[in-house]
């Protein structure tokens, strides 16, 4: 109930913001200026995302030396984004569903898990990659703030916590299992006064780094084709940026690939670190603040913000 009492205030808030009587006027320049054709042409980049979405998937599959087909990584790959968006969980939640489907698809179920960690790392880093000149663009124009400061260190203190861990299961089964029981132990201690139980079992800690280890163990000797992987990645990031820059096209907005790096840079960010599921509230007032700082108008960036997120949100 408190979870979504909260998605509503933000809703609203960021509603408020978008749609200020002050900037009454302006929106309704900008729609009535729209080419909805770039509309449609971003709904087919969307569909090209979901199928490098998907591409990405079948290559970490092969560099763990499972076998699948395309098509149905899509498919299981648009139900994974699926619960992202309804579950806050920094898009690490869609993992469970490529592990119940490697249940019926009678794949190793530590390989698969190996994959989707694999996939939320490549993922991080390719961001982060992305994100590292959207802060040449912020700082260049002077728009660079605490709050982005805060949410880029948590998500490189995520995205390093998974590197660290998947080195571990790399070197060593035995690290692994040692460092995630430590985390298991830390864990119920900070939440046993309030659940008064055990949130996280420990033997079950030791069972699940011997799977991952086991997965990781398929890819010794394959650095290059580590490669691959990240490469489309980084492809899904500039297709999404593709996306922002129809949106911006279809109500015929001037902008500049600065712009686009930065305002998309702060959206995915607070995307991926937000408490809400798939961001909700918290990108739409901060990609609409961000475009409003890079020069564009707070009417024009809000219908821009609202029309990228009803394209990319699910």
């Amino acid at each position: 109930m408190r979870k979504t009492f909260l998605v509503i205030v933000l809703i609203l808030a960021a509603v408020l913001i978008i749609f200020s009587l002050s900037e009454l006027e302006s929106i309704l320049k900008t729609i009535e200026r729209s080419d909805w054709r770039f509309i449609g042409l971003g709904l087919i980049i969307e569909t090209v995302w979901l199928f490098n979405l998907a591409t990405t998937f079948r290559a970490l599959y092969r560099l763990v030396g499972l076998e699948e087909d395309s098509r149905h990584l899509m498919l299981v790959a648009a139900a994974a984004n699926f619960i992202n968006v309804v579950a806050p969980s920094a898009g690490i939640g869609g993992i469970a569903i490529f592990i119940e489907d490697a249940k019926h698809r009678n794949h190793a179920s530590g390989r698969v898990t190996v994959v989707g960690a694999l996939f939320v790392l490549f993922d991080y880093i390719a961001f982060l990659c992305v994100l590292a000149l959207g802060w040449v663009v912020l700082i260049r124009r002077n728009n660079l703030n605490t709050g982005e400061i805060t949410a880029s260190i948590i998500l490189l203190g995520l995205a390093v916590a998974f590197a660290v861990l998947l080195y571990l299961g790399y070197r060593s089964a035995a690290e692994l299992s040692n460092a995630l029981a430590w985390m298991a132990r830390a864990l119920n201690r900070i939440l046993r006064p309030f659940l008064h139980r055990e949130y996280l079992s420990v033997e079950r800690a030791y069972t699940f780094a011997d799977e991952i280890a086991e997965g990781l163990s398929a890819i010794r000797g394959k650095r290059k084709e580590l490669l691959w992987p990240f490469l489309f990645a980084l492809n899904n990031k500039v297709l999404l940026i593709c996306v922002l820059a129809l949106t911006f096209l279809a109500f015929q907005t001037p902008f500049t690939v600065g712009t686009l790096v930065g305002g998309f840079s702060i959206g995915y960010l607070f995307l991926i670190v937000s408490p809400t599921p798939s961001g909700l509230g918290f990108v739409e007032g901060a990609l609409t603040l961000a475009l409003n700082s890079l020069r564009v108008q707070l009417g024009t960036a809000g219908v821009i913000t609202l029309i990228y997120r009803a394209i990319t949100f699910w």
